[in-house]
């Protein structure tokens, strides 16, 4: 249930616009931050049999548990559909439109 909500409210909150904007490395850190928190906020801790006591979840394991954690490929799938569809449009409507 609370990857649904992740899915239909968060994700396209992080996605909004991602086709036109330049990507720093700065923003790719606050975004992976992001998901990762929100992933370990909806898994939770997770208890270690052999020491006894909760941990953290690492990044590997929260991988295993939710394969979308790579958040930049999306925008970088999301960017090739864009130019993609731009490259269909042809030189003289994209002007029109954009210009």
């Amino acid at each position: 249930m609370k990857m649904n909500v992740y899915r239909n409210t968060s994700l396209p909150v992080i996605l909004y616009g991602c086709e036109v904007l330049l990507v720093t490395l700065s923003g790719e850190f606050r975004r992976r931050v992001f998901v990762y928190r929100v992933v370990r906020r909806i898994f939770g801790a997770k208890f270690d049999d052999v020491k006894s006591q909760w941990r953290k979840l690492l990044i590997g394991e929260k991988s295993e548990l939710y394969l979308s954690l790579h958040i930049f490929r999306v925008i970088k799938s999301t960017k090739m559909n864009w130019a993609g569809h731009l490259a269909r449009m042809g030189r003289e409507k994209v002007y029109r439109e954009f210009c």
